[in-house]
């Protein structure tokens, strides 16, 4: 197809739930991206971290081919080895639980609210944050914290409560005898790159367990590895009840999970809960691929590491504009938050060769693959420069 015929396909038969970029992307290798016309971009925002390993990793791809060739579904009142692989590896990096299958972050959240409202028999209430985001499904949107998702959907399901980031007396004073969890994100993505604080956390926890409140951590941007550790809450010395993970688990295919501890991990039984296509053999493949390339190519110290460059290179740039006003963020999720509407840094730099994300109106959101290095940080920031020094001398 031309160009011409793409967009007017897109125009005539796809709803018009995304807001597009004028880019056909036809090829894809670790931090890099083609055009339909053969340019080459340095991609910084892999699919909001479902790259962290690029795009088109050797091994994820090779499994894929592997599986594909023997089984690509079979239904969930069967077994099969590689979910059973797949949910002992998860297990043996977090903690002893047990896992759920499904197909993406909000369906993950979706099986941890109904997983609490199970376990709290009477009790419903959960106390999530402003500014957080969970998902786009009714449930999960009824979680997030941020009312411009929500609007046009009423009614809501009812049962949630949105109290202020990192305020513990805002938490202590929403609970009450119908509150059953907690649900937060350690790194709120759509947020804005607010990072979760240490004591926190530790006082999240400490409440949960006596007032016998489950604690939901929503890994689905911060889990495998974006944060420099497998999952981010390992940051924080703490174990979550439930934790939800999707995007870059799949190494660019849909997958999402629900991980329990072992004290809840049955309260779903057979016939509470269910994903037709979660953990099929083909997806469950490439995860154990995701899992097996992060610990054989070091690549959670190259995320540390490579961090460390990125945020010295942008408080780099930092000093130098004016326009910047804050670098934050942890391992390689990064937010850089400006006094200037951030989507037309976003459209320059795209058109100098670099993808970004803007969120919040006004904060850059940079998430490069684990495996990047400092040649690309480099560059990366070379055309940041020349296009924030466009923008302070207007």
């Amino acid at each position: 197809m031309k160009l011409e015929e793409i967009f007017n396909s897109y125009q005539d038969y796809i709803m018009p739930t995304y807001k597009r970029f004028p880019l056909v992307f036809v090829k894809g290798k670790g931090s890099r991206l083609w055009d339909i016309h053969n340019r080459v971009y340095l991609d910084f925002f892999p699919g909001w971290g479902v790259g962290n390993l690029g795009h088109c990793h050797p091994k994820v791809m090779q499994a894929v081919r592997n599986q594909i060739k023997k089984l690509i579904f079979i239904p969930n009142n069967y077994y099969h080895i590689l979910q059973a692989r797949l949910a002992r590896e998860i297990i043996y990096w977090s903690f002893p639980g047990k896992v759920f299958f499904c197909n993406s972050g909000a369906e993950a959240n979706e099986a941890a609210i109904k997983l609490a409202r199970r376990f709290g028999q009477g009790r419903y209430e959960i106390i999530t944050f402003k500014n957080s985001f969970h998902g786009r499904t009714l449930g999960a949107l009824a979680a997030t914290g941020q009312q411009r998702y929500q609007e046009g959907f009423s009614p809501l399901p009812e049962g949630f409560k949105s109290v202020d980031f990192n305020d513990l007396k805002k938490v202590e004073e929403a609970i009450n005898s119908k509150t059953v969890a907690i649900m937060l994100e350690l790194i709120q993505g759509e947020g804005g790159i607010n990072v979760a604080e240490k004591d926190f956390v530790l006082a999240l926890r400490k409440l949960c367990d006596e007032r016998n409140i489950l604690l939901i951590i929503d890994e689905v941007q911060t889990g495998i590895g974006r944060t420099g550790k497998l999952f981010c809450y390992q940051h924080y010395g703490i174990t979550p009840d439930i934790m939800t993970l999707a995007k870059s688990l799949g190494g660019g295919l849909p997958i999402g999970c629900m991980v329990v501890r072992k004290e809840f991990a049955d309260t779903l039984g057979p016939g509470t809960h269910a994903s037709t296509f979660g953990g099929g053999p083909v997806i469950c493949s490439a995860a154990l691929a995701v899992l097996k390339a992060i610990q054989k190519e070091g690549l959670l110290r190259n995320a540390m590491e490579m961090g460390k460059y990125l945020f010295l290179k942008l408080n780099t740039l930092k000093d130098k504009y004016s326009i910047i006003k804050e670098v934050r963020g942890m391992g390689l999720m990064v937010g850089i938050e400006l006094n200037i509407e951030a989507e037309r840094i976003v459209q320059d730099c795209i058109k100098e060769g670099l993808l970004i994300n803007c969120t919040q109106t006004k904060v850059l959101r940079i998430m490069p693959a684990l495996n990047v290095t400092k040649k690309e940080i480099n560059q990366a920031i070379k055309i940041l420069d020349i296009v924030l020094a466009k923008h302070t001398q207007r």
